[in-house]
Order: C-alpha cells, then sequence, then structure tokens
C-alpha cells in the first residue's frame, strides 16, 4: 500500500528528555556565539571581517478556503540564523569556508491539518523543530569545489531558479525525490560530501554522496554518527549554462540518483530516479522552468512528475524587484485506491525594501491525494511575509 500520510514528527519520550536537554543547550550556546560576532561584524570598521551572519524569518498565513480535509486557518513561520568564516579574510589560507546554520520552526501544519495534500502546499511546513541545519567547511582548490560535513542537498542539487518564487514544496525538490526516498533536505539534514568540477565557464558536473538515513530520533541533529545500516545516497547533476534564447540566459540539468537504506519499512531497500531541470530567460521580464523526473514505476507508485512555470519582473521602474509567477505541479501516482495530485499556484512577491517582502499566492489543489481518503479539491490562498538581514 502506498503511504501518503505525511510523516508525523518524531516526539521524544522520557529516557531522551535528558540526552535531548543537553543538545538543546548546546545549540542556544552556539546561537550565542553567533550572535557575539553580529557586534564583531558591526565593530570592524577598519579592515574587512572574516565573519558573514545573516538571519531571516519567513512567516505564512493559510487558508483552507474551500476543499480538503477542511476550511480554516494555520500560521506557520521558519528562522535561520547562520555564520560564515572566510579563511583568506582571516589571512589563513585562500579558498575556504567554514559555515553553520541553526533552523528553528514553528506553527501548524496546515497540509496535515486542513488540506489533506500529497505535495506540501507550504514549502516551510514542518512542525516545531529546532536543530543545527548545517556546518560544514568548504574548499575550493582550481576547479574543484569540496564540501564535508552536514548539508542540504537542496542548496546546489535538484534547484530550479526560477521555481524558487513559488511556496509549493515541489518547485523546491520534486515530489518523485523527496516523497519516496529519504532525503538530507528541510527540515533534517545530513553528513555528505559533494564535489563539483567546473570544467568549462558553461559546463559543471557535481556529485554528492550522504548517509543515506537522516535521523528523526535526533530532533536536534547534534548526533551525527554514520553507520552502516544507514545506507547512502549518491546523487550525480550534469549543468549546462547556456541559453537557447539568443541574449538571455539558461540553465539546464540532468541529474541521477540511487538510494540504500535498511531501516524504513515504508519505502523500498533500493531506489533509484532521473531527472531534468531547465531555466529559461525569454526576455528582460519573462522567464520559465520546468522540472522533469521519473523512479521505477515497479517499486514506486508515484513514479512520474512534470512542473513548469512562468516569471515575471520589474512591472515598472518603481517596481523593479516584484515578481509575479503562475505555475502548476503534477504528481503522477500510479494507484487504483489514489488519484494523481496537480497543484496549481498563482504567486507575486511585493519586495518593501531590501529586508522585508510581502507575498500573496493562491493555490488549486486538484484530487489532493495526502491520505487514503478520497478529498475535493482544495482552493488554499497565503499571505507570506519574509525578513532578510
Amino acid at each position: 500500500m502506498l503511504l501518503l500520510q505525511l510523516n508525523k514528527l518524531y516526539v521524544p519520550n522520557n529516557q531522551y528528555r535528558m540526552k535531548i536537554n543537553s543538545e538543546k543547550t548546546w545549540i542556544i550556546g552556539l546561537l550565542f556565539l553567533i550572535s557575539t560576532q553580529v557586534f564583531a561584524l558591526q565593530d570592524s570598521t577598519k579592515e574587512v571581517s572574516p565573519f558573514s551572519f545573516n538571519a531571516s524569518y519567513i512567516g505564512d498565513v493559510v487558508s483552507n478556503f474551500d476543499g480538503g480535509i477542511k476550511t480554516g486557518t494555520n500560521y506557520l513561520g521558519k528562522a535561520n540564523i547562520s555564520l560564515g568564516f572566510d579563511t583568506k579574510k582571516a589571512g589563513w589560507w585562500t579558498g575556504g569556508e567554514f559555515y553553520t546554520k541553526l533552523l528553528n520552526t514553528h506553527g501548524n501544519m496546515p497540509s496535515v491539518n486542513l488540506i489533506g495534500d500529497f505535495q506540501t502546499a507550504s514549502n516551510i511546513e514542518a512542525g516545531n523543530i529546532t536543530n543545527l541545519y548545517e556546518l560544514w567547511y568548504n574548499q575550493t582548490l582550481g576547479k574543484f569545489d569540496i564540501t564535508v560535513g552536514l548539508q542540504d542537498l537542496n542548496v546546489n542539487y535538484v534547484t530550479t531558479e526560477n521555481g524558487g518564487l513559488f511556496l509549493n514544496s515541489s518547485f523546491g525538490v520534486y515530489s518523485v525525490m523527496s516523497k519516496n526516498i529519504t532525503l538530507p533536505i528541510f527540515p533534517l539534514t545530513a553528513l555528505g560530501a559533494t564535489i563539483q568540477w567546473n570544467v568549462s565557464k558553461h559546463f559543471n558536473w557535481q556529485v554528492a554522496l550522504f548517509d543515506g538515513t537522516p535521523n528523526s530520533r535526533n530532533p536536534y541533529n547534534t548526533n551525527c554518527i554514520i553507520s552502516k545500516k544507514d545506507g547512502y545516497l549518491i546523487v550525480s547533476e550534469f549543468q549546462l549554462a547556456k541559453s537557447l534564447v539568443k541574449g538571455q540566459e539558461g540553465t539546464y540539468k540532468v541529474g541521477i540518483y540511487y538510494h540504500e537504506q535498511n531501516y524504513s519499512v515504508n519505502e523500498p531497500h533500493q531506489n533509484d530516479g532521473i531527472y531534468f531541470i531547465a531555466d529559461q530567460d525569454i526576455n528582460r521580464r519573462f522567464s520559465a522552468f520546468t522540472q522533469i523526473g521519473f523512479s521505477p514505476n515497479s517499486i514506486n507508485k508515484h513514479n512520474h512528475f512534470y512542473s513548469l512555470g512562468v516569471n515575471y519582473k520589474a512591472f515598472s521602474n518603481k517596481r523593479s524587484e516584484d515578481k509575479m509567477g503562475l505555475a502548476i505541479a503534477y504528481a503522477g501516482i500510479d494507484d487504483n485506491n489514489i488519484r494523481s495530485e496537480t497543484a496549481i499556484e498563482l504567486t507575486y512577491k511585493l519586495q518593501m525594501n531590501e529586508n522585508i517582502y510581502l507575498q500573496p499566492d493562491i493555490q488549486y489543489i486538484i484530487n489532493p491525494a495526502g491520505t487514503e481518503v478520497k478529498l475535493n479539491n482544495a482552493l488554499v490562498g497565503f499571505l507570506r511575509f519574509g525578513l532578510e538581514f
């Protein structure tokens, strides 16, 4: 039977509370360390500081107006705080960077509680989590970039620049990949090593090897121990930065992946797939993207995915940073009891200033497939706001 329920967050029982309290203290200590660097950055006026700091907050007010599980309104939020350290600016060596990021998500889960969709309407939905999200070191050596540590696969792999405007999760990592295998992506990352070879100005190849089982029993993500039982994930992606439209920019990606794991009875022991992603500027205001993904139908009920979207930017000289987009994502499911799901999204990002934006968004979910109960089509409205520093 295809399990289409969204994963429940693990709530530790009494035997884990002491350990978790110590992990929480460790994360708070790291947060304090990062905060002290903020003041150091503010005072470093005489010379360039090797430290870089970033903080952001995203909030979603989500209303299900019709269909789905039930109507209603939820709020959810996501906060990030990160610190980078450049070895060259510190006077050490060239091409090195240390990086760490902390993550907090909180609030309701509208796809679970209201909508019942499979692809997850909000890409920040995760429940109540606080964890060490990333902790890695990157070294550039000529045409090679090597990164080792706790990483988010979706930062450099399976990405579409134009799809990043949209709120539905499938415009991030497409659902055939994110729903069929355990990935080191939001909200739980894993240890891994990635290598990017910049073959030429327009072509590069990158490969990643990750722990195959990000551990939900390690909610603060601080106990990063690799076990043979975890299996592994390997992803290889080819990128061509070449436009099909003269005078514009375009990027085309082809990737393959293989996953092996031993823990979950809800996933195949071995799984794989292939994907294609394209971003293409049409003119100075219009751009388009597509995602296509397949996995073996012999072991995956959800085995094909297609998306297509178009963006429009710079409505006027006064609103040069605003963007509007329309996109559709189709999650193909080969199961007699569950119908394939289609999400249609219309969004507008209003850039208030350099640090603040508002983003009203509406999604129409055809055949919400996140439960084993047949649901009516859902009409969902969002108001997202973002703060970036």
